[in-house]
């Protein structure tokens, strides 16, 4: 399984611990910040998969935060969850408007919050889910790091089984080889764009025995698609 990296944003030592050691008993990655300047030193060495924001921050509200991320190019597709004890709809709506994903109101139990986490991964960065992917006599399993076609082993070095899941979880979309370095690499991973040309040839020649090698498409001039065959 691919390991979700996530921002928790929260002022509260007690709270924040809480958050931090249920986000890593899911098997997440939790990277900690207390108040939006520490979360943008974060986010500037590296995207998180997802953002956890408390409303109530040091300095500006997680909603001004929230705002900033979503006018940012480079941010703006992030997942972010709001945290708030504020229960009145309107403020509801106005964390939702303000570009969170889910919001999740205080108490609330940490299988509750680890669910929305989950579904928000799902919807937003389903490459990040462990769930197993089927397509077209393809099967990939996150959680077994396995890849069958046609119930054939297929066998794949790291690079590839990472590319393959982002492409099973994106079918139909072309992707330029900036964005496939960012979303298969990492965001600020200085790697060479023709880097990806060699794992795409990799990755072709691995799916030709069970001629499913044709899904992966070069779009000239964009870049890859993967396509059901």
């Amino acid at each position: 399984m691919t390991t979700a990296d996530i921002l928790l944003v929260e002022d509260e030592p007690a709270i924040q611990e809480l958050l931090a050691f249920n986000i890593a008993q899911c098997g997440f990655r939790a990277i900690k910040a207390h108040d939006g300047a520490s979360a943008f030193a974060h986010i500037n060495r590296a995207l998180p998969d997802l953002i956890l924001l408390d409303w109530m921050l040091p300095g500006s509200s997680g909603i001004e935060l929230a705002r900033k991320l979503r006018a940012d190019q480079r941010t703006r597709d992030i997942p972010i969850i709001m945290l708030t004890a504020r229960t009145d709809e309107r403020d509801k709506i106005l964390g939702l408007e303000s570009g969170a994903d889910d919001y999740i109101t205080k108490p609330f139990s940490p299988r509750e919050l680890m669910a929305r986490i989950r579904a928000v991964l799902r919807r937003r960065a389903p490459q990040m889910s462990d769930e197993t992917v089927r397509l077209e006599g393809l099967e990939l399993s996150p959680t077994t790091h396995r890849v069958s076609a046609n119930g054939q082993h297929i066998d794949l070095g790291p690079t590839e089984f990472r590319l393959l899941h982002f492409f099973m979880t994106h079918v139909e979309r072309v992707y330029s080889r900036a964005q496939l370095l960012d979303q298969v690499w990492g965001d600020h991973v200085f790697v060479e764009e023709r880097t990806v040309d060699v794992h795409i040839r990799r990755l072709r020649q691995a799916l030709e025995p069970s001629g499913l090698d044709g899904m992966v498409q070069t779009v000239r001039g964009s870049g890859y698609r993967f396509s059901k065959a």
